[in-house]
Formats: structure tokens, sequence, C-alpha cells
């Protein structure tokens, strides 16, 4: 049996899959904050953004840096309002360079929307594909 939270971040999941922003906004609050590392600044991509403007804007600028991108939650795990995702991206890079990295992606869900979205990553890593 999986959790209404699980159900709901899994729902986010397939709304990066097809592409459906609006279906990722959906599980998103209004006031969410969207946060990725800040060694992601040089790109756009760094820091903390709010509402759901703030993850469009930032949802807008990732084709700018990567030539694409496929998430691939593999583990879901979740305590109180917390959920956590273990899992791989497929990146790749504007020139047509792939690689697959591990995420670690904390979301803290109230009423059934995620509040907070952090994405933890190996930056270098990511860094590396986008300058190849």
């Amino acid at each position: 049996m999986t959790s209404p939270n699980i159900e709901a971040i899994r729902a986010a999941y397939a709304g990066f899959a097809s592409r459906d922003q609006e279906r990722v906004l959906a599980v998103l609050h209004p006031d969410v904050a969207w946060v990725h590392p800040a060694g992601m600044a040089a790109y756009g991509l760094g820091g903390t953004r709010h509402g759901h403007a703030g993850v469009r804007e930032f949802l807008a600028r990732v084709p700018g840096v990567l030539g694409g991108m496929r998430l691939m939650p593999a583990e879901f795990i979740e305590s109180g309002d917390r959920v956590v995702v273990f899992g791989t991206r497929e990146v790749t890079s504007r020139r047509g360079t792939t690689a697959t990295l591990d995420f670690v992606h904390s979301w803290t869900m109230r009423d059934g929307r995620a509040t907070r979205m952090e994405d933890i990553f190996d930056t270098v890593a990511l860094q590396h594909v986008i300058e190849s």
C-alpha cells in the first residue's frame, strides 16, 4: 500500500517524464520552495525559487543548459511529512554527451502538496556533462 504523499510525488515524476509542467505544478503548493545546490548558480540553476512562478522560471532555464534530462526515481522513503527519493538522472549536454548521475530529492509535504523540494546531487559531475 502506497501513501497519498508518495502517490503525489510519483505523479510529479510522471509529469516530468511526459514534460507536462502543469502536472508537476499540481503537486506543488503555491508557495513551494524549490531548492537546488548553490554550485549550479553559474548556469542560472542554483539557489531557491519560490512559488509556481519560480519553478516555471527554473524549468524554463534547463533547456538552455542541457540538451536533455530524464529522471528515474528508484526508491521512495516516507517519514512524517517528508518523502525522500533516491534515483538517477540521465543528462545530455547541448553537444550530445550523456551521463547517468545519482540524485536524492527531499520533498516536504503538507495537505497532499509539496511545500519544499530539495535536489541533492554531485554538482561537479553535472558541470562536467554541461561543459562536455
